[in-house]
């Protein structure tokens, strides 16, 4: 059960989709929501200053502004979620891209669902960062929500994507809130003859869900590499899928995140939202 929600609001990126999305899902499941923003310091100027103690001012001066800008981002999720008559709490940080992260990342294990918002390729900024650093540090599952998303968060309509491997197993286990809810649940399936093996297949997974009494239905199909992404979003869509669930796939290589190619893909041009687990 998801009783104790974070949710990151950007300050560098529209914030809607995050709000609304984050208020709506906490008031149906009737959770806590806990809102953070970061402010980030911009150090350059400095560090060309001499004498540490007007380093030290103008750092204390950037965080100030980086606080502010925080708490803007916030005043409007509060409004939002007063009004909605939610539990929440608001979490303003301003510091360096390197010790946000640590920051947010501590949050997160801290709570049984973290939501962010889908980064967008477009945009250079430390916001479409987070939601990765989020997925690797969290321990736990993670929705993403597409920029494009508006209105209230539903998942009626689940997609499981299964190949058999551990990450999957641990976002449907992580999904459970979700699937218990569900109306129906889709199990996809790519290139299964190839990938799953027979212990950890997809009719093995319907028969685990069906124990639970949760109604699912297979579709299996077929994939070059390049082309798994798009085809499960594809059969999303086709589907009226409100959510998928997948594992989310990648590795820490010298301190630098790196997402597998299929997670990657999905993140650049996700259409629904997508729980992941890492």
């Amino acid at each position: 059960m998801y009783k104790d929600i974070l949710v990151h609001i950007p300050t560098e990126r529209p914030m809607r989709p995050a709000i609304e999305g984050s208020i709506s899902l906490a008031s149906y499941l009737n959770a806590h929501l806990d809102a953070v923003a970061v402010g980030y310091v911009a150090t350059s100027a400095a560090y060309v200053m001499e004498g540490g103690a007007a380093v030290a001012a103008v750092f204390e001066l950037e965080r100030e502004r980086a606080v502010e800008r925080a708490e803007a981002a916030l005043a409007v999720f509060r409004s939002e979620a007063a009004n909605a008559g939610i539990s929440y709490a608001c979490h303003a940080l301003g510091a360096i891209p390197a010790d946000a992260a640590v920051s947010l990342g501590e949050m997160a294990r801290l709570h049984d669902l973290n939501i962010v918002l889908q980064p967008d390729p477009t945009q250079g900024a430390f916001d479409n960062d987070v939601p990765g650093e989020i997925l690797f540090q969290a321990g736990g599952p993670v929705l993403f929500l597409p920029y494009t998303f508006r209105g209230a968060f539903k998942a009626n309509r689940i997609g499981i994507c299964w190949d058999g491997s551990r990450l999957a197993a641990r976002a449907v286990r992580d999904a459970a809130t979700f699937l218990a809810r569900a109306a129906e649940i889709v199990i996809i399936t790519i290139n299964e003859a190839d990938a799953v093996s027979g212990e950890a297949s997809a009719s093995s997974l319907a028969k685990h869900l069906g124990r639970r009494g949760l109604p699912t239905r297979t579709v299996s199909l077929s994939a070059a590499r390049a082309d798994i992404q798009p085809t499960i979003l594809s059969l999303a869509a086709d589907e009226s899928l409100d959510l998928l669930v997948m594992g989310g796939y990648g590795h820490s290589r010298l301190q630098e995140r790196v997402l597998g190619g299929v997670t990657r893909a999905m993140l650049e041009a996700m259409t629904v939202p997508t729980l992941m687990s890492h």
